[in-house]
């Protein structure tokens, strides 16, 4: 069964539906992953030595201090190595930031960007940069089955997943590895409560609400819940509602959904001017330009 099948296989069978993202939103390993896992490697990997003060900075900025919070690690690459080759500091220092033309490629032409995927095209193109973003991503993968372990979900997660139960199909929206999903959610004995845990293999987050959700439940019964920008867009690009964990503000989130963001949405009075003060607030949380350009 194709991802696509599998999702549209998911039949309502609560009133409502509720899509939460897992990394930054319901635990709190965006900042051990980024900065233990994921930047280490950038930096070996593609050979960011020279200049690695620079890229530790740019790389935080645009996985967890900006807009681009919570993208898929693929893009981020991309996006971390387009403003890399825009700071002055790469030509004072006679550093050339390599080119992520081929990767900009199979971004363009695959939904489904996880390591499978790559993997396959490596064999096919036979591509150094793509060769070299696959062994990163594996070398990433392995760092975080080592170091992310015993994170248990923020204040109010569970209480909220209790809430939720008895109205609403519950399933886990993420761009991170399904195998990675699958263990956080079972170590903390909370994968019961979701009907599907949708990673990066089961394509974009705004696919895995549009073929789990749409045209399954009234657009105004189904809420996503996250903490970054591609979070709101898969939301609103679906016609759906949207409820932000606030970046550095989990606890407060978890606790304003619990005590009033359920309560609105399943008395129908979520949307509108509440939901708007919400996404407003969280705006505010990432910038979309970082302080070096200013």
């Amino acid at each position: 069964m194709n991802p696509q099948e599998l999702l549209l296989s998911i039949k309502p069978a609560k009133e409502f539906f509720i899509g939460i993202d897992s990394d930054g939103c319901a635990f709190d390993t965006m900042e051990i992953k980024q900065k233990e896992c994921f930047c280490p490697n950038f930096i070996k990997y593609y050979k960011m030595q020279p200049v690695s003060k620079y890229a530790r900075e740019t790389w935080e900025f645009v996985n967890l201090y900006s807009m681009t919070r919570g993208s898929n690690r693929f893009l981020a690459v991309i996006e971390t190595l387009r403003l890399l080759s825009m700071r002055p500091e790469m030509k004072a220092r006679n550093f050339t930031v390599p080119s992520p033309a081929s990767l900009i490629e199979w971004t363009k032409k695959e939904t489904k960007l996880g390591n499978p995927t790559l993997k396959k095209y490596a064999a096919e193109v036979n591509d150094p940069f793509i060769a070299q973003t696959l062994e990163w991503s594996l070398k990433v993968n392995e760092d975080i089955e080592k170091m992310v372990f015993g994170i248990t979900p923020f204040p109010f997660v569970k209480e909220c997943l209790d809430k939720m139960i008895t109205m609403t199909d519950i399933m886990v929206v993420s761009q991170t590895p399904m195998e990675a999903l699958k263990r956080e959610w079972e170590e903390n004995k909370i994968d019961h409560y979701v009907r599907m845990i949708a990673g990066q293999e089961l394509g974009t987050k705004s696919e895995h609400l549009k073929y789990g959700a749409k045209g399954k439940y009234p657009d105004d019964k189904v809420l996503m819940i996250g903490d970054a920008n591609g979070d709101l867009k898969a939301a609103k690009s679906n016609g759906f509602l949207f409820f932000p964990v606030n970046p550095g503000k989990e606890e407060d989130s978890w606790e304003r959904l619990f005590n009033e963001g359920l309560d609105r949405f399943y008395s129908s009075t979520f949307k509108g001017a509440y939901e708007e003060a919400l996404v407003k607030e969280f705006k505010t949380y990432l910038p979309e330009h970082p302080e070096w350009k200013s």
